[in-house]
């Protein structure tokens, strides 16, 4: 049952609410003045509050702030007989859901609930869709190796620093971008992931920057590219190193100016991008045979980010096995299964040329294939490697 609180200094005005809330199946407390009705809302949580604004003391307008700090995804609907619509605007620019005027209009109050409702329905169902996805970005390990990208991920973080990380395929670089981000102040902006290795070179640069209308023969409208959509945000920029000579140039200008232009246009867009980059090759050997910019290097690379390999981490496979175990029961809503001792042993003697990518994809089968316990003759018999 839904729970609101109404504060208003009438009795009458809370008790005739009281009445009709509960009637529509609400459960209703009541504070009869902004301080009680911030005390109860300190010790318990409520779907909406409904204040009025004109009450002795602590009124309407000094809750609803209070509240924005106390509680902020909690729908505010302000009350009051002597409004007017600087009132309202000033309400609403607070931080308030609604406003409505005395007299209640029964009809327009119900209505403001059930949206508000949703509201607030939609908000925690956001948040716990965000926590499943920051759980399946989440970087798994207690190693030496692990704890000093993690340390390091923290560290620069908060800054704009760009950022490039470097190691084998299916390493887990992504989720070193993705931690960046989520612990940076551009968290609530978009997290933007180009593959430059999976879009062919004469496509990249319209990906990247967009094109205008007519700028070749498919280009039916106008696209943003990825530097747009990730203004205010990050864009991770996954395997540079396959970038083309010509979009490297272009991107080369976008972090000297942030300034873009997209494919057939010739307007400068200023763009607010903190870029993350990654690559699984030797950058170094791809400048010595001009496969890669040296000036571009030195743009992206004022951190350096070397995300080990599975191989180089073994003592992290008892806490990643168990992890993908959880994770994979889930997806799959079966009975989350154990693992022996001597199987996570058996698993910490493969070699892992495929890395974390590899290791889940063993343990996905592992899951499918065993009875509820996966044990040493289990991971002998499923989880032998490409030869």
């Amino acid at each position: 049952m839904s729970r609101i609180l109404v504060i208003d200094d009438e009795r009458s005005i809370r008790n005739t609410l009281k009445d009709i809330l509960e009637y529509e199946k609400y459960e209703v407390d009541l504070a009869e003045d902004g301080n009680k009705g911030l005390e109860m809302i300190r010790a318990g949580e409520y779907d909406i509050v409904l204040c009025d604004i004109k009450m002795p003391g602590l009124d309407g307008i000094e809750v609803l702030e209070r509240m924005v700090v106390l509680a902020p995804d909690t729908p505010v609907v302000m009350i009051s007989g002597h409004g007017n619509i600087d009132t309202a605007v000033d309400s609403i620019k607070k931080g308030a859901y609604d406003y409505i005027e005395k007299p209640l209009d029964l009809n327009r109050l119900l209505i403001t609930i059930r949206n508000a409702m949703d509201k607030s329905t939609l908000v925690t169902e956001t948040k716990i869709l965000k926590k499943k996805v920051s759980k399946k970005y989440e970087i798994v390990g207690e190693s030496e190796a692990i704890s000093e990208i993690l340390d390091m991920a923290d560290k620069v973080a908060p800054t704009d620093a760009r950022v490039l990380i470097t190691g084998a395929n299916g390493s887990g670089k992504e989720l070193v971008a993705r931690r960046i981000h989520e612990q940076s102040n551009r968290a609530s902006g978009p997290f933007v992931e180009v593959n430059c290795a999976a879009i062919p070179s004469e496509l990249i640069e319209s990906e990247l920057f967009g094109h205008e209308k007519g700028a070749f023969t498919s280009a039916v409208k106008q696209r943003l590219g990825k530097f747009e959509q990730a203004n205010g945000g990050t864009l991770f920029l996954d395997e540079i190193g396959d970038m083309s000579l010509s979009a490297q140039a272009k991107v080369l200008r976008a972090l000297q100016e942030n300034v873009i232009s997209r494919v057939g246009g010739d307007k400068h867009i200023k763009v607010d991008v903190r870029v993350v980059a990654a690559t699984n090759k030797n950058l170094s050997v791809e400048i010595e045979n001009h496969n890669f910019r040296e000036d571009l290097y030195h743009r992206l690379s004022v951190i350096l980010i070397k995300v080990p390999a599975l191989n180089e981490r073994l003592e992290d496979i008892p806490l990643l096995a168990n992890h993908f175990i959880q994770q994979i029961c889930n997806e799959y809503g079966m009975p989350v299964k154990t693992i022996t001792e001597n199987a996570i042993a058996e698993l910490q003697k493969i070699n892992w040329t495929g890395n974390i990518r590899e290791f889940r994809n063993v343990i996905e089968r592992l899951i499918i294939l065993c009875n509820n316990e996966i044990t040493e003759a289990d991971v002998l018999k499923f989880a032998a490697p490409l030869k």
